[in-house]
């Protein structure tokens, strides 16, 4: 590989959620939580960011804007970044869009916060499947709007739609909007284009919004095909598509997101609400862009580095916890994983990692919204070598516990 994905980035006083943050957001506690470990020695399998370094494209692009040395503030007045990621949109899935929709959000979920109070009444709903990343619960209650659940179906390690679940669902009146998520978040299942048509049908039967959060759509297994909403629904005008290269590119911290709005109506109302007043960070514009223009090749050495380390998690789970349900994800760089079998009297598998192996990760109803009890979310861009040692230190976990049952 030209790229090192082995390197070990040392990330510690970088303020980083990754090493900082683990006890507030998995554990709702403070320094006051202590674990026979110290913070260095964990294995971070947890947030959804990388421990492999930005690409070098981007971090060039950000110290040449650093040397423009002035860092006023920042609209988008010209189309270079647009150009940028409709080709990019175009090239890796044969979509396009016009300008005018494409919108600015410091985040994915910032824009979630600001549509829903937008699109959901006091006194009406919106739907999530569950399991589901936990923002979208956080979503609908920051706008105080009740959320309806509409759990998948879990078939040997896979997820599927219930469909007529889904359509009792949204026949509700008072239900005004789906929030969708493809690639989705935790399973990591890539919906194919029936899927899709499918769904599709339902949302347009019931007249709701939907808003279709692809932000894991580059992380794909090598081989797999992302289809953006926006290809199944050419016509829609009701649909919202959230893009960003903040996960592909590990630079989550930059905080930039593309909000694409069909509606032109919905459109004036976002930009009119945005608490940033269309103020954008000049660095990340520089990054973002940098990373459509430059960073492909980086991107397909780390698909095939992910594959690998997928490969090498199925192959340690079959051989040494075969208890556990696990199937390789269509996408994302996260693993979903079935462990009620393995701790069966474990009710917090977190808490029990964190303190019996020395290893971060998330699961379980409360992280996750439901549908998701015994599950444990690994997040495996990290070095192999590191990926190793939190897999053994699991099983070892594992084994002990067993043994004095």
């Amino acid at each position: 590989m030209k790229y090192d994905f082995n390197e070990i980035v040392d990330r510690q006083g970088t303020n980083a959620l990754n090493t900082d943050g683990f006890r507030g957001y998995i554990f709702h506690a403070g320094p006051e939580k202590v674990f026979p470990y110290k913070d260095e020695e964990f294995v971070r399998m947890w947030v959804a960011d990388m421990e492999f370094a930005t690409p070098q494209p981007i971090i060039d692009a950000i110290k040449e804007r650093l040397d423009r040395r002035i860092f006023g503030y920042t609209m988008m007045f010209n189309d270079d970044y647009y150009n940028s990621f409709a080709g990019w949109c175009r090239k890796m899935y044969d979509w396009s869009f016009p300008k005018e929709e494409l919108t600015f959000s410091a985040g994915v979920i910032p824009a979630l916060y600001q549509l829903v109070e937008l699109l959901v009444g006091k006194d009406e709903k919106l739907i999530i499947h569950t399991p589901a990343y936990g923002y979208f619960q956080h979503t609908a209650e920051y706008n105080d709007v009740e959320y309806v659940r509409a759990p998948l179906i879990k078939e040997k390690g896979n997820f599927k739609i219930d469909y007529p679940e889904l359509e009792k669902i949204a026949a509700d009146p008072k239900v005004k909007l789906l929030i969708w998520c493809n690639p989705h978040n935790p399973s990591g299942r890539v919906w194919t284009e029936d899927e899709l048509k499918q769904v599709a049908e339902i949302v347009e039967k019931n007249d709701l919004w939907i808003i279709s959060d692809e932000i894991h759509c580059d992380l794909l297994r090598t081989g797999v095909k992302h289809i953006p909403m926006g290809k199944v629904m050419p016509d829609y005008k009701k649909l919202i598509t959230c893009m960003s290269a903040s996960k592909t590119f590990n630079m989550a911290g930059l905080m930039f997101s593309d909000i694409i709005i069909r509606d032109r109506k919905l459109r004036t109302a976002f930009k009119g609400r945005d608490k940033n007043i269309g103020m954008l960070n000049p660095l990340s514009i520089a990054a973002h862009k940098a990373a459509y223009d430059h960073c492909g090749e980086w991107l397909t050495e780390l698909k095939a580095y992910l594959d690998d380390n997928f490969a090498y998690v199925d192959k340690f789970l079959k051989e040494k916890l075969p208890e556990a349900v696990f199937t390789i994800p269509d996408a994302t760089y996260l693993a979903w994983v079935d462990m009620g079998k393995c701790l069966p009297g474990v009710d917090n598998l977190p808490d029990f990692f964190a303190n019996k192996a020395g290893v971060l990760l998330e699961g379980g109803d409360d992280l996750f919204v439901g549908n998701a009890k015994g599950y444990v979310r690994l997040n495996l861009a990290m070095p192999r070598a590191i990926l190793a040692k939190g897999l053994d230190r699991m099983y070892e976990a594992i084994k002990r516990e067993k043994a004095a049952v």
